[in-house]
């Protein structure tokens, strides 16, 4: 897998499982706990005996799925990780020696890197995405955005500390893909096999990542006078005040009444969330179709706007980036 596309699954899934599995013959049910929930990732590490296997069931049974081998700490456990079918590698620390044989195979190689002098030693050895290790404890999100300043394309995955009440404050950082976590693969769940549990966990980390909430609802007039008598009724009831646009005339922030009709047979729903690229790679996964012909960037070159293809109760649905 070149690094382009591994950056890009990555930060689509958002957050990457880091999973210690004891038992080996649990390795397929939970990639499909993992998968069911919406977690398309897992980092899967050599601190148990095993990995290796556990790599091999999990990209067997779903190929899709971008599964790593974590704790790489050898070139032999590289070749391991390599042969079982590993699509990257990470490590708590930076080991020049094992960063370098793990390229040469063609496989990312993700170390963990604490200050700047490692920051540096990893960009010297072509790399342009580190994991951020320990991140908590090491200070956290402010201490990456001060670290990182000088390392304009250098781009971070925090792992350690990181769950699911502060992941949305790192990852609404630019530099930051994704971030790695253990909270939903928690031990005691995978050793009494509650895999639906874990499912739970991970559709919940999903959603909460996502944010998804009514933005506004854009209603569908025949003509200015039409919209500007329905946003004067908005006002005289709630006293919601209007602000007049080319298009459209805004009564408050949540209703929006359009000059001439426009998509959607009655009008339009807009759905806020945190990452509408991130949302897209999930609505897509479970079976809905996205009309990329609508999308929307920023200067950036971020998707911001995006309309699905599907009508609900004659509104088109749309999906815009919280700012």
């Amino acid at each position: 897998m070149d690094n382009k596309k591994f950056l890009e699954q990555l930060e689509c899934t958002g957050i990457v499982p880091v999973i210690k599995l004891e038992n080996t013959a649990d390795a397929v049910n939970l990639a499909k706990a993992l998968y069911d929930g919406g977690i398309h990732c897992a980092e899967v590490t050599f601190r148990a005996e095993g990995a290796d296997k556990v790599i091999s069931d999990m990209v067997k049974a779903y190929p899709d799925m971008l599964v790593g081998a974590g704790t790489v700490l050898t070139t032999e456990q590289c070749d391991r990780a390599v042969e079982a079918g590993a699509k990257f590698c990470v490590a708590p620390g930076l080991n020049p020696k094992v960063v370098e044989h793990c390229l040469k195979k063609g496989i990312p190689f993700t170390p963990g890197v604490a200050n700047g002098s490692q920051i540096e030693q990893a960009m010297e050895l072509g790399l342009d995405f580190v994991k951020f290790f320990p991140a908590e404890q090491a200070g956290g999100l402010p201490y990456i955005k001060a670290i990182s300043a000088p390392y304009a394309s250098m781009k971070f995955m925090p792992t350690g500390g990181v769950n699911e009440n502060n992941l949305n404050t790192y990852l609404a950082f630019k530099k930051i893909v994704c971030c790695g976590g253990s909270w939903i693969v928690p031990d005691k769940l995978v050793k009494a096999g509650k895999w639906e549990e874990i499912t739970a966990l991970c559709r919940s980390a999903v959603n909460k990542m996502l944010g998804f909430d009514i933005a506004h609802i854009g209603l569908n007039c025949e003509n200015e006078a039409e919209a500007s008598d329905v946003a004067s009724k908005f006002f005289n009831m709630f006293g919601w005040e209007q602000k007049v646009g080319n298009s459209s005339i805004f009564s408050g922030s949540q209703i929006e009444c359009m000059k001439s009709p426009f998509k959607g047979k009655n009008g339009h729903i807009a759905v806020a969330t945190n990452s509408v690229r991130r949302a897209v790679y999930q609505l897509k996964h479970q079976g809905i179709e996205v009309d990329m012909s609508s999308a929307k960037y920023d200067a950036d070159g971020r998707m911001t706007v995006v309309y699905l293809k599907d009508e609900f109760g004659g509104f088109a649905v749309h999906l815009t980036e919280r700012k």
